[in-house]
């Protein structure tokens, strides 16, 4: 079906302005003032609403294959387009883990008959794939991840000689997980000295401390600037590790890119009294000084993505004692709301929001035809309600885990409508899943 939304205020490349968007055949047709198409279409009124381009995710754990009973890729999918987000990227930290084309291919095959997101995996690394990671071809595949620090999985590469190859060789983008291994093992031994098993979630961001991250983040750097590589650094959380980027190139000319998470500028330690493991998440939430640095640095282009790496586990998971509660939260469904509320207190712009959301991460992982409002991209759309206030419970949680840190938040804007390739997905709290989304394709480094 083709769509005609009339008279809304679109967001897009830094303004906001009044128009109409014609999507036919799953593409933005066209753009302009009383748009009059001869084709049959079914038209939305959009005064009132706001239109952007659907967010894209660069860091999220949708669970499949395996861990089916935490999420799944319809699941969570359904999730992703309820909160805005039209376009993913997972990771490969799965059972197994997609440490080969032939796992990944799975992965993609699976979702190709139940995502209703457009969809991309990134391949995982160990200290023993190195030829895998070589044969990944840059146009179909988001990237490789790294974790240089162990957190959810098995996917720990702790090999110096592995590291230097895989920065050397890599022909894709490569994400990393930074944290050092050696200082949390130290600090937590420290902690599990002092309160055996019974360690306080208030610890977590002590023992994965502002030096775990910054240590890590240094040698991927490092690394990167050795080799000349394509990095990118998800969830940076501390005011430390901002030196060491910058904001001196346009993004597409930049060879070392960072992403900021928005629990990470949504929460802080404080946050643990109440919260508890609901907030457990590597790298760890961590002091309040933390979160204004964080969202500067992100509105200065020192940052370049906002993401929501999205993890859920179950709740009876989550109940366990420190040692054991796994780490992540989910957050898809909420990440844009929740930075929508920052724009409601003034905090950054809606603008800057689309930038980081949906712009930023196109430019940063080279997709095609995806992330603006242009005519001739795709129509991977969301109308906004800036004024409909919602409030997050049980009841309107699309998780499969079934809960949210968030539970009996308010929050002042809402999803009203969700397009991806032109198809309406989501509208008003209802799924329309006939059709599913599309394998994202990227331009060559």
């Amino acid at each position: 079906m083709n769509y005609l939304i009339k008279n809304t205020s679109i967001i897009n490349e830094g303004k906001t302005f009044t128009g109409d968007v014609y999507i036919k055949d799953g593409l933005i047709e066209r753009i302009g003032d009383n748009l009059s198409p001869k084709e049959n279409c079914s038209e939305i009124n959009g005064e009132g609403l706001h239109l952007m381009p659907g967010a894209i995710d660069d860091q999220v754990h949708f669970r499949e294959p395996r861990l089916t009973h935490k999420a799944n890729i319809y699941t969570e999918s359904r999730a992703a387009v309820a909160g805005g987000t039209t376009s993913f990227m997972e990771m490969p930290n799965t059972n197994p883990p997609a440490f080969t084309r032939e796992l990944l291919e799975q992965k993609y095959e699976i979702a190709s008959r139940t995502s209703l997101a457009n969809y991309s995996f990134f391949m995982g690394t160990s200290n023993d794939n190195l030829e895998e990671i070589e044969r990944v071809d840059p146009t179909k595949v988001c990237g490789v991840k790294i974790f240089m620090g162990s957190s959810t999985g098995n996917l720990l590469v702790d090999n110096p000689t592995t590291l230097d190859h895989i920065f050397a060789n890599c022909p894709t983008l490569i994400a990393t997980h930074c944290e050092d291994e050696r200082r949390i093992n130290e600090r937590l031994a420290m902690f599990q000295e002092k309160y055996g098993d019974q360690i306080p979630f208030s610890a977590h961001p002590l023992i994965r401390d502002e030096e775990v991250c910054f240590i890590s983040s240094r040698l991927a750097c490092d690394l990167a600037k050795k080799h000349n590589s394509r990095l990118h650094i998800l969830h940076i959380t501390t005011e430390e590790e901002i030196a060491l980027f910058s904001n001196k190139l346009p993004l597409e000319q930049k060879r070392i890119t960072a992403e900021v998470c928005v629990h990470h500028l949504w929460y802080d330690s404080d946050d643990y009294e109440q919260l508890g493991s609901q907030i457990k998440c590597n790298p760890a939430v961590k002091a309040p000084r933390h979160k204004p640095k964080l969202l500067e640095a992100l509105k200065s282009n020192t940052f370049d993505i906002i993401a929501s790496d999205h993890a859920p586990h179950t709740w009876e998971e989550k109940q366990q004692g420190y040692l054991k509660a796994p780490s992540g939260l989910p957050l898809v469904q909420h990440t844009l709301t929740m930075m929508l509320e920052f724009y409601h207190q003034g905090k950054i712009s809606k603008e800057q929001i689309v930038e980081k959301m949906c712009h930023a991460p196109a430019i940063c992982f080279r997709l095609e035809n995806r992330g603006f409002i242009r005519e001739g991209y795709a129509a991977d759309l969301v109308l906004l309600d800036l004024n409909k206030a919602t409030t997050v419970d049980k009841s309107n949680i699309f998780y499969k885990c079934g809960w949210s840190p968030l539970e009996g938040q308010t929050f002042q804007s809402s999803i009203n409508s969700t397009f991806v390739n032109g198809n309406l997905v989501f509208k008003e709290g209802l799924f329309f899943d006939e059709n599913c989304g599309e394998r994202l394709l990227f331009r060559p480094l």
